[in-house]
């Protein structure tokens, strides 16, 4: 078992509106991985977050950042970690270099201008350090953003929505930045509403739905356990109904009558696949064609999070 970098026990918090944000959540990060927490809209990852980052006080719980207490040692726990937020909020009216200089001596660090540098040219922003931030683009501006959060060599990096609104072509450089970090021993938290984005980077997933984590998997556990697979018969006939004697089986007709897709476990040994048919054969039905689809990470989040009829 890896070792907990983060380990959050009976979290919750509750808005002096009365909102309850998160509802006695515990949850382990484990040390240099990348945990992906996917939720939909207010379902309380930016406040678990804010949490972990010291930037929200909890109503209920504990914290541990690398065996810290982050209520009562915040200045260890908070320079361990680097937080890249979804606002674009930045000084319009500072350079890119003295940004990024300025976030690294908040956290009392000395002065290291190779690293600066390093930073820079790992987010391709080197031949923008003297440029005035204003004059940034949405995109260059979100490479800022994590630039500052790695200005003081943090151990533990939060990504909250980092590629919202921003291109393919910069979303995928990215996702190479986070994996090279986390080469490096960083261990790397991101929120996300793009289902692809946890599917393509994460080790882990965890599913937060309104204030309550409802599921921690490893990505390819979760994909084994909740995918499903469908086998989709394109018929030489099309059908108006599914005969009587396949009633019992999971059949379900399509495109008009012409197809016929069969839903089974994509883990299972047995797939019923053979069967089935030999059921078809019986029942005179002749298929031209036919494909098989594994169900993706999003259709298994959708499934969690949708609301109980």
């Amino acid at each position: 078992m890896q070792e907990s970098i983060i380990s959050v026990s009976g979290l919750s918090k509750t808005y002096g509106t009365g909102f309850r944000a998160l509802s006695n959540v515990d949850l382990e990060i484990r040390r240099g991985e990348i945990f992906a927490l996917l939720g939909p809209n207010g379902a309380g990852k930016t406040t678990l977050i804010s949490i972990v980052c010291g930037i929200v006080t909890a109503s209920a719980g504990r914290v541990l950042v690398d065996g810290h207490d982050i209520a009562r040692d915040w200045r260890a726990t908070r320079s361990l970690i680097g937080l890249v937020p979804q606002e674009l909020t930045t000084e319009a009216f500072e350079s890119v270099w003295n940004a990024v200089s300025f976030s690294r001596g908040l956290f009392g660090k000395p002065a290291k201008p190779a690293h600066i540098e390093k930073v820079l040219k790992d987010l391709s922003l080197w031949d923008k350090r003297d440029n005035k931030i204003m004059t940034l683009s949405g995109g260059m501006k979100r490479r800022l953003l994590i630039a500052k959060a790695l200005s003081h060599e943090p151990r533990i990096l939060f990504l909250d929505e980092p590629t919202a609104g921003v291109d393919v072509t910069l979303r995928q450089e990215m996702w190479r930045l986070v994996r090279a970090l986390r080469d490096t021993g960083v261990t790397i938290i991101l929120t996300t509403h793009y289902i692809d984005e946890a599917e393509v980077m994460a080790d882990r997933i965890g599913v937060i739905n309104r204030g309550e984590i409802i599921l921690v998997e490893e990505k390819t556990e979760l994909m084994r356990k909740l995918g499903q697979k469908q086998l989709t018969l394109q018929l030489q006939q099309p059908m108006a109904a599914i005969p009587a004697q396949l009633a019992a089986l999971p059949l379900e007709l399509s495109g008009g009558g012409d197809e016929l897709t069969y839903t089974y476990d994509a883990h299972t040994e047995h797939s019923g696949i053979a069967a089935l048919l030999g059921h078809l054969d019986r029942a005179g039905i002749a298929f031209k064609d036919l494909h098989t689809r594994q169900s993706s990470l999003e259709d298994i989040f959708v499934s969690l999070v949708r609301p109980s009829p």
